[in-house]
């Protein structure tokens, strides 16, 4: 039964995971393009609610994991 949590759990954290790749490659791309600072900024403020949220996700799935690992 706790199969689930930990299948689960791995799917959130490769979830989370995936969001950081993508915050880090919209960030590299916009560091590329040689945007002016203030640009720079307001793209980097844009992704940092995403980034948070992915990290949040994948903390949430690695914590699914330990619980399904420890109570199975």
């Amino acid at each position: 039964m706790f199969d689930f949590f930990i299948w689960g759990g791995a799917s959130l954290s490769v979830a989370g995971l995936a969001g950081l790749v993508w915050c880090i490659l919209r960030v590299m791309k916009a560091r590329r393009s040689n945007l002016p600072d203030d640009e720079l900024r307001a793209t980097v403020q844009g992704v940092l609610p995403w980034n948070l949220g992915a990290l949040f996700l994948s903390v949430i799935g690695l914590m699914l994991v330990i619980l399904g690992i420890s109570l199975g």
